[in-house]
Order: C-alpha cells, then sequence, then structure tokens
C-alpha cells in the first residue's frame, strides 16, 4: 500500500522512525513533510499535499492512506480535511484508530507527535492500515451524505422544519432518558 505522510518541525524526528517502520513493512512510503528541522515551518501545505496525494491515489485506483501529525494534530487534521474527498480523522487510541476505518472509511489519520510515545503512534498507524472498512449500509450512508454535502451542500431534512414536532426544552416529559441515545 502507498502511505503518504506528512508533519512539520514538531513530527520531523517522528516522521523519520515512521518512514523506516512502515516501508519495513513493504509499504510504499512518499512524504510530503519538510526536508530538514525548520522551527517556524507551517504544517498546512505540508498536510494538504499528503491529502491531495491520496485522493489522486485512490481515484486512480491505487490503495493508499495518508498520516498527517505535528504537536496535536489538531491542526493538521484540520488542514487534510480542507481537501475534498479526505475523511481525517484525529486518532489517540487503537480504538480510534480502528473506528476511524472500520466506521467512517478515513483515508487520512492524524496523531500528535508529541501527545504519545513513539510505539504508541505505531501502533495507531499499523492498526488505521490494517483494518478495512466495514462496508455496513448505515456506515456507507453517513460516508453517502457527507460527500454529498461536499459535492453540492446537500443536507438531509430538518427534523425540526417539520410543523408539530415538539422541541425537547418546550416538552414537560419526565421520562426523557438522555442514555438512550
Amino acid at each position: 500500500m502507498r502511505i503518504h505522510i506528512a508533519t512539520d518541525h514538531a513530527g520531523l524526528e517522528f516522521s523519520t522512525q515512521l518512514q523506516h517502520h512502515l516501508a519495513a513493512q513493504g509499504h510504499e512510503v512518499r512524504d510530503h513533510g519538510p526536508v530538514e528541522y525548520d522551527p517556524l515551518d507551517d504544517y498546512p501545505a505540508f498536510c494538504i499535499r499528503a491529502a491531495q496525494a491520496v485522493v489522486t491515489d485512490q481515484r486512480d485506483g491505487v490503495e493508499a492512506l495518508g498520516v498527517v501529525f505535528g504537536g496535536s494534530g489538531n491542526g493538521e487534521q484540520i488542514a487534510a480535511n480542507k481537501v475534498t474527498g479526505v475523511r481525517a480523522a484525529l486518532v489517540w487510541s487503537v480504538a480510534t484508530a480502528e473506528l476511524a476505518r472500520e466506521h467512517n472509511d478515513a483515508n487520512v489519520i492524524a496523531i500528535g507527535a508529541r501527545q504519545h510515545t513513539f510505539d504508541e503512534a505505531l501502533s495507531f498507524i499499523d492498526r488505521f492500515i490494517a483494518t478495512p472498512f466495514s462496508g455496513e449500509e448505515r456506515h456507507a450512508r453517513r460516508i453517502r451524505q457527507l460527500a454529498a454535502y461536499e459535492t453540492d451542500g446537500t443536507l438531509e431534512p430538518d427534523p425540526r422544519a417539520v410543523t408539530g414536532v415538539p422541541d425537547v426544552l418546550d416538552a414537560d416529559d419526565s421520562s426523557f432518558d438522555p442514555e438512550a441515545g
């Protein structure tokens, strides 16, 4: 599989180690991050290029995923999600890495390189790469809804726009159970 990675200065050392790890597993690694340490560099262009490459590869039939990282992973996830066709998830555990693929068919993950040890982050990345999308209809339907909004702004109907639907705050219903979902 082709793995596109990107970081800024916060993850440069992590990036080098990650590239060696992924290559040893047989993956083709494409680095879109900096070539040298610059404490003033900015992550957006690096992460956007990695995300663009994932989308291009997937569109061309190449099996590809992306990993972007920085200090917290937050900005890197936001940057990647600006690319049409990207579903980037912030990952902080093996479970969130697995669910990102299984339920959301995420094609990019973001990790805070300063939030985890290298071994922890590797476990997240390895699980993300190894986990397939479940294909369950409920998850596929939700992904189609996201894609529709991204493409043309389409949203599902607002249930509160229907006349006669009570507002929760107006209801005097002591049987309401917030844990029921």
